[in-house]
């Protein structure tokens, strides 16, 4: 489940909720009493790991590019790069 940013614009209380996405947004502050929290925009707290289409949007510094990778491994003549697939032989 996200975790949802809040801040009530009466008396300034910030607090983060747990909540699932169909819930509705909560509108009464927990420390003044008065409905007046909005909910934040802020940046999500995590990445996407592994292999996938968005294993290059997180590549660090030697890492090659998963493009540049395969056309080396088919310039050697082996489709999957060791030679030991049935396309190989």
């Amino acid at each position: 489940m996200p975790i949802y940013e809040y801040r009530c614009d009466e008396c300034g209380h910030e607090m983060e909720v747990m909540q699932k996405l169909s819930d509705a947004a909560l509108s009464d502050c927990p420390a003044c009493g008065k409905p007046s929290l909005k909910k934040l925009i802020s940046a999500a707290g995590f990445r996407l790991k592994g292999g996938g289409w968005y294993e290059t949007d997180f590549k660090g510094g030697s890492k090659k590019n998963v493009a540049e990778s395969s056309k080396e491994s088919t310039s050697s003549g082996h489709a999957c790069g060791t030679g030991g697939c049935p396309s190989c032989k």
